[in-house]
C-alpha cells in the first residue's frame, strides 16, 4: 500500500509538498512516493496515456493522487476510480479515462466531501489529497453510489495517441502509442523523418535516431548517446507518423 502522486506541478514550489504535507497529516505511516512531477501541463489528455502506462508497476492497493487539473475551480467534476486493484482520485476531466478503458474492472464514485475550506484554484491540496489519505487509511465510499466507469472515459480519445506525451531529461521522446500494438518492422515518422525499430540504445552507432520499446511498454524515439527531442526538433504534442513494411 501506498500513494503515488501524479501531477504537472514540477517539484519547484510549493504545491506538490502542500499536498504531500496533507497525505502525511491525514495518512500517517502511509509511503507516498512521486510517481511522475512534470506530466505534461494542462493536457489531461496527454497525461493520461502516460498514465496509464506507469501504473502496472504500483503494488495492489496503492492510491494515485493524480492532479493535471487546467479547469480547477470549474464545473468540471471530480472523481474516485477503483480499477483493478488500485484507486484513482482527482479530476474528472479524462486522466483516468485510459485506466478505465484497460481495465478488467472499474468502479466510479464521487468524492468524499472535503473536509474543510476548499481553494478555488488548489482542490489537490484541498479535496484531492484529503480523500486519498482516506482511501489510502481503508475508508471505502458507499456502493451505491458507485457510477458507471465508462462516465469516466472519452470515448472520442484513441486506444493510443500517436503523437509525443513527455520528454525526459535525457531527451527521449515518449510517445502514447504502446509498442506492442506496432508491426516489429514499423518505422515512426517525426517531422517527415523515419526511424527504425531497435532493442536499446547500443544496438544502434552513436548518434542515430530510433525508436524501442521503453520500459513501460510505450513505442520512444532516442538517440544513442545523443537528445532525440533536438536532433529530431520534438516537442510534447507533435504528431508521429506510422510506417508499415511494406
Amino acid at each position: 500500500m501506498l500513494v503515488a502522486v501524479f501531477t504537472d506541478f514540477g517539484l519547484e514550489g510549493p504545491y506538490t509538498g502542500q499536498m504531500k504535507a496533507v497525505l502525511h497529516r491525514d495518512a500517517p505511516g502511509v509511503p507516498v512516493v512521486d510517481l511522475l512531477a512534470d506530466a505534461p501541463v494542462f493536457d489531461p489528455r496527454a497525461s493520461a496515456y502516460l498514465l496509464a502506462a506507469l501504473v502496472p508497476a504500483l503494488p495492489a492497493g496503492s492510491v494515485v493522487l493524480g492532479v493535471v487539473d487546467p479547469g480547477v475551480g470549474s464545473d468540471r467534476g471530480a472523481v474516485m476510480v477503483e480499477a483493478d486493484d488500485c484507486w484513482y482520485v482527482g479530476p474528472d476531466n479524462g486522466l483516468f479515462a485510459l485506466v478505465v478503458r484497460r481495465a478488467r474492472t472499474a468502479r466510479a464514485f464521487p468524492v468524499f466531501e472535503a473536509p474543510g475550506a476548499v481553494s478555488a484554484s488548489f482542490h489537490g491540496r484541498d479535496v484531492f489529497a484529503p480523500a486519498a489519505a482516506r482511501l489510502a487509511c481503508g475508508e471505502r465510499p458507499e456502493r451505491g453510489a458507485a457510477r458507471a466507469p465508462a462516465t469516466v472515459d472519452r470515448p472520442d480519445w484513441p486506444d493510443d495517441l500517436d503523437r509525443i506525451v513527455y520528454i525526459d531529461r535525457y531527451g527521449n521522446a515518449m510517445t502514447g502509442l504502446r509498442a506492442g500494438r506496432l508491426d516489429p518492422g514499423a518505422e515512426l515518422v517525426a517531422h517527415g523523418r523515419p526511424a527504425r525499430r531497435a532493442r536499446t540504445f547500443s544496438d544502434v552507432p552513436v548518434g542515430q535516431a530510433f525508436w524501442y520499446e521503453n520500459a513501460n511498454g510505450l513505442a520512444e524515439l532516442a538517440v544513442n548517446q545523443g537528445r532525440a527531442a533536438d536532433a529530431l526538433a520534438l516537442r510534447p504534442g507533435d504528431a508521429i507518423g506510422i510506417r508499415d513494411p511494406r
